[in-house]
């Protein structure tokens, strides 16, 4: 699903319409399933804290290729009280994960901008920017979780208050990128205004929520994949979105933890 709003902008001459992105959703699910599924984005695209869309795009598509079963990744939520310690968090953890500094800044410059409509692919040394659309970006698609893990995922997430759709379906989108090689860590900033919580996300450090990354109200978001140098790029964008992946299998969730506790025990 994906769904818009048309602005109008006035100019001295005339006045053009520019579409903004209000809502986007999507899984793999059974076939009884998609009418509920369809009235649930609906549902989301018609009452977003971004605005109510005017345009909601439904695509249902059949997969043929058996999906790849992996594991969601560990999750974990970090101490944070603020936007500042938030871009000092992410830091420390990218670079930990070999991350340089100057392509932690393109990244965090990329989503302040918050042009792009799926992911910037940026190599973890040089920074430099991979992606053949720079302003598509690459998106995350074909993915899901089976019943059991979606049951478990939901128990395991509820211990810790943060059983939300919006914290699933991250880790659900977070495990399907860390899961390709040559992938070293994503980070994500939501573009909705009344979400501030961004997260880290790497096969190391598991799936880390940052809250406050960006301040409340900010309409601000965006996500960036950093890579390794060399990687296939076209062999990457394949596996992103034509590949269906499943989580069938969850890891433990640890609930709130210092940025030294997670530095310091590492799953990888």
């Amino acid at each position: 699903m994906r769904a818009s709003k048309a602005l109008s902008t006035q100019h001295s001459a005339a006045s053009s319409k520019k579409e903004v992105h209000i809502s986007g959703a999507e899984g793999l699910y059974e076939i009884s399933k998609i009418q509920g599924i369809i009235k649930k984005y609906i549902e989301r695209a018609l009452n977003h804290p971004k605005g109510k869309a005017d345009k909601i795009i439904i695509t249902i598509e059949g997969i043929r290729q058996r999906p790849k079963t992996i594991s969601a990744l560990p999750a974990a939520t970090v101490s944070c009280n603020g936007p500042s310690e938030g871009r000092e968090i992410s830091t420390a953890l990218l670079q930990a994960l070999g991350i340089s500094k100057s392509a932690i800044d393109i990244a965090f410059e990329l989503i302040r901008k918050g042009s792009m409509r799926g992911a910037a692919i940026i190599t973890a040394e040089k920074g430099n920017r991979l992606e053949p659309d720079r302003e598509r970006g690459v998106r995350a698609s074909r993915l899901g979780i089976n019943k059991s893990a979606l049951k478990m995922l939901s128990l395991r997430l509820s211990r810790h208050g943060i059983n939300t759709n919006t914290v699933k379906e991250a880790l659900v989108l977070a495990s399907k990128v860390a899961s390709f090689k040559g992938v070293m860590a994503e980070l994500c900033v939501s573009d909705n205004p009344d979400y501030s919580t961004g997260y880290i996300a790497s096969g190391k450090y598991g799936y880390v929520r940052i809250p406050h990354l960006k301040p409340h109200g900010s309409r601000s978001g965006g996500r960036a994949f950093f890579v390794k140098a060399g990687i296939n790029i076209e062999e990457m964008t394949r596996y992103l979105e034509r590949m269906p992946v499943i989580i069938g299998k969850v890891a433990e969730c640890r609930g709130i933890k210092s940025l030294n506790e997670i530095l310091n025990h590492p799953y990888q």
